[in-house]
Formats: C-alpha cells, structure tokens, sequence
C-alpha cells in the first residue's frame, strides 16, 4: 500500500500482522562423532549471538526499536533469542516500512520500529540410528499497527543455509475507519510467494494453503535441486561407492519429502 493510498482510521492501526517463519537444515552424520560434530558446527554458527545480530537486523528492516532482547544458549544443544519491540510515531517511520515487499538483502539494510516482538527458537537433532541429522530454526516476526513484517522475508530466507522452508502470515484483530467500519485487513495479499524474490523462486518447488477469508497465508518450499554433497559433514561423494551414494540420496531425498508434506513416507 503506498503512502498516498493509506486509508484514513478513527484512530491508530489496531491490527496484528505475523510473519511465521520455519526452516530446516538437513545433513547425513553416519556416525556417533559425525552427529556431535554437526550438533556442535550448529550450536557454534547459530548460537544466541548470532541470532541476536540476525533479530536485530530484522528489527532494523521493518522500522522498529529494541526494547528488550533475551537470549539463551541450551545443554545440551539449541538457543532461544526473544527482541521486545516497539513501533515509533507513524510519521517518524520510512514510507518504505510499510510496503508490503519481500525487503532488502542483508547488505542493503536500513533502521526504525517499535511495539511488538521478534523471536527465534533452535533445534537440532538427530535420528536415533539412520544417519539423518536436521537442524531447525523458528522465527516469528509480530507487528502492531501498519509496519510490514513481510519486508524482512528476502534478508531471513539469505540468514539461513535452508533446504526446506515454511512460512506463515496472519492478520488479526481489526481496526476502524472515519466512519467507524471495521477493517480486518489493510492490504492487499493472495499468496506469500508474491514476497518471495524471483530468484529464490527458481531454486525451490513451492505448495500454498490459504483461508482468505481468515486473512491466514501458508506457503512451504523445498529445494529443487539435490546434490549429495550438500549433505554430507566433513567428505564428498567420491569418498563412496555409488551404491552407497545411491542408498544416503534416497535417505535424505525421503527425510525431505517427510518434512515438506508433513507425513511418514512408508518407503524408507
């Protein structure tokens, strides 16, 4: 919505918009060291920090200010980060905050917010004795008012080594206008693949399911492209016969499957 068409309110913007957003790491750790080393690789490159820096970021996009952050690392693995935030007089906000766009890459990012939160939770894991270690992150961008989370949907997609993703956008509540009509939603949106840049369309194979009349949005993604060794820690392919190349593809390639239609594959 641009600036010129924003729609004149009884008061300020009651509306609560939710950007969900879920990714999943997949790797083949044959052995008992492989796992902790992966587990570890993770906790290292995805520890509170990290995140803190990630969610601060996210802040900048969409126009906010940090209020509070809280941050855990976890025994034996995972960390949580949790950024109260709070959203500025809207003639304090760049316009651009409140375009509903994908946003900048990391590189390109630019400052202010305020009131609501920005969460991130980690988890990794692994299977009890087939070799499928996966790594999960869950960010949860919520806004009150007229900012757009969705302006920080390019920059998290770019934070995360992600094979598959699964992103959800709510609005609720409502606010009025003049007249004292209510609006339950104050723009325009059909499927989230619409914020979703051209580029990282190309690399994935995409499923949506939306409840417009709920103004609820679901999009889920899963790499197209499969390159064994994208998956395992520490060695390439090379290092295996072709069976065995054959029989950790199918693994994995199932194990995704798994996650991105949400179901047992009874072919394993």
């Amino acid at each position: 919505m641009n600036q010129k068409d924003t729609i004149e309110l009884h008061d300020f913007n009651n509306l609560t918009k939710t950007l969900s957003f879920n990714m999943y790491d997949i790797c083949y750790t044959e052995t008992k060291e492989e796992r902790e080393a992966y587990i570890e690789y993770i906790d290292e490159q995805y520890n509170a920090n990290r995140l803190t820096e990630i969610l601060s970021e996210v802040a900048n996009i969409i126009g906010a200010h940090v209020l509070n952050v809280s941050k855990q690392d976890f025994e034996p693995q995972g960390s949580s980060v949790t950024l109260l935030v709070s959203e500025e007089p809207v003639a304090d906000i760049p316009t651009d905050a409140f375009d509903e766009t994908p946003g900048p890459l990391p590189n390109s990012v630019v400052t202010q917010l305020d009131k609501s939160h920005v969460t991130v939770h980690t988890y990794p894991e692994y299977h009890p004795y087939e070799g499928i270690s996966t790594f999960r992150a869950d960010i949860d961008v919520s806004t009150c008012g007229e900012i757009s989370p969705l302006k920080a949907l390019r920059f998290l997609i770019h934070s995360f080594d992600t094979d598959i993703m699964t992103m959800d956008y709510r609005v609720r509540g409502f606010t009025r206008d003049k007249n004292g009509n209510k609006l339950f939603i104050d723009h325009d949106i059909n499927s989230i693949q619409n914020y979703i840049p051209d580029e990282v369309k190309a690399e994935y194979d995409m499923i949506d399911v939306n409840v417009f009349q709920e103004n609820i949005f679901h999009t889920k993604c899963k790499l197209r492209d499969f390159d064994l060794d994208n998956y395992l820690f520490g060695y390439t392919k090379d290092n295996l016969s072709k069976q065995r190349q054959n029989e950790i593809s199918k693994q994995l390639e199932t194990e995704m499957n798994e996650i991105f239609y949400g179901k047992n594959m009874s072919d394993k």
